[in-house]
């Protein structure tokens, strides 16, 4: 790797790129029978349960139903990903 390129600043994708990935997105969500509502009520649940145990930046938060290959290779199946930041652990009473 080339110790100079990561200093050069990154291209931003073709628009065609991104409205590829986001059909993808929207296919996910279809396959998956998952609303935008559902995704949103699922984002508010995880977001409460975890905010008792920790602080996190909800801005940077990003949850998404998206594709990966199954087990046993034999085509894709849907992941619910979760990417959350974390800012501090909270104190928890353990009883």
């Amino acid at each position: 790797m080339d110790f100079f390129s990561f200093f050069k600043k990154k291209s931003t994708p073709p628009s065609g790129t991104v409205a590829k990935d986001r059909l993808k997105l929207v296919l996910v969500h279809d396959r998956v029978n998952c609303s935008s509502q559902v995704l949103e009520m699922l984002k508010t649940d995880i977001i409460k349960v975890i905010s008792n145990y920790m602080e996190i930046d909800e801005e940077e938060l990003d949850i998404q139903i998206t594709q990966t290959e199954s087990d046993d290779k034999s085509g894709t199946v849907p992941v619910l990903y979760a990417n959350i930041p974390i800012k501090s652990m909270r104190k928890v009473n353990q009883d």
